[in-house]
């Protein structure tokens, strides 16, 4: 992959994720707070826990922080797969903001 695909495709994940935020919060009591600076998006909850997922622009990853650990993804066959594991961004991102909130949360 070269910077230029990298580049798009994590900011197609990025505006994804932001889009599914706005999503959330008209469509049930959910309340996430999304702020995003540059290559990176804090997810802040009412119970003021935080989810960040950034882009790792030299490693063509993206990262993602959350109350259960640091993950890392990459781009591969059209999908963000954990680097260390079988997890997808999206299914991981869900579940670790429902685990945060208390709410059964889907992202796309």
């Amino acid at each position: 992959m070269t910077d230029s695909e990298f580049l798009d495709q994590a900011e197609l994940l990025l505006k994804t994720v932001e889009a599914a935020c706005d999503r959330i919060n008209e469509d049930s009591d959910a309340d996430i707070d999304n702020q995003r600076v540059g290559a990176m998006i804090t997810l802040s909850f009412e119970n003021k826990s935080q989810i960040v997922i950034n882009m790792q622009k030299p490693l063509h990853e993206i990262w993602m922080a959350a109350k259960s650990g640091g993950y890392h993804y990459r781009y591969v066959d059209g999908q963000w797969r954990d680097t260390k594991g079988p997890g997808e961004f999206f299914a991981e991102l869900a579940r670790n903001a429902s685990l945060q909130t208390g709410t059964a949360l889907h992202f796309p």
